[in-house]
């Protein structure tokens, strides 16, 4: 019996904290342009984790971090990611941090502490109620296990790499094909 009462009283407590949340949030409203609140950034620091299933976790990446498959997949990025995430994974571009929640910075440890199945998954499924789409479909296999080694990558970027994918970024037409689907834009990251 005591045991039912103390649930109870968790679950009132529970419910009156709901109420008080969503009381908060229709007096102010549900602009993307308003910081996060903390319970907000609470949750999207554990969206990816918990849109994660767990099997996805134990996947390694079976695609070696090769020179070749490095440039692929930064230009991949620079075609596809960049727009939102940055050149350097910073997310500092306006298209980041206008999301809601903003495009993480995939440098800080709590991307990189991610599995590779995890970043994977990400990138392939996508994670709901945040700006980032599932690219499952239009990403070969090999093209999204490519993102993942670039995007262990971006902590390390030296400028020279860099200052080729700023080059790359003005240069290109978005033009970037896989699939058999010319997914481009004409856009580049800044425009």
């Amino acid at each position: 019996m005591r045991i039912r009462t103390i649930a109870l009283i968790g679950l009132v407590i529970i419910a009156a904290a709901a109420v008080a949340f969503g009381l908060a949030l229709a007096g102010r409203g549900f602009s993307a342009r308003e910081k996060p609140s903390w319970l907000e950034e609470l949750l999207a620091r554990n969206a990816r984790k918990i849109a994660t299933p767990t099997g996805a976790r134990a996947l390694k990446n079976p695609i070696a971090p090769t020179p070749e498959n490095l440039a692929a997949a930064q230009a991949h990025w620079v075609d596809h990611c960049a727009l939102c995430h940055g050149l350097d994974g910073s997310g500092n571009t306006p298209i980041g941090h206008n999301l809601y929640p903003p495009a993480p910075d995939l440098r800080d440890t709590t991307t990189q502490n991610l599995a590779d199945g995890e970043l994977y998954y990400v990138i392939n499924n996508g994670i709901r109620l945040t700006g980032m789409p599932a690219w499952g479909g239009l990403h070969s296999e090999a093209e999204t296990w490519q993102l993942v080694s670039f995007i262990r990558r971006l902590p390390h970027l030296t400028p020279e790499e860099l200052s080729r994918m700023e080059q790359v970024a003005a240069g290109s037409e978005g033009t970037h094909v896989h699939n058999n689907h010319n997914h481009g834009s004409g856009r580049r990251p800044g425009q």
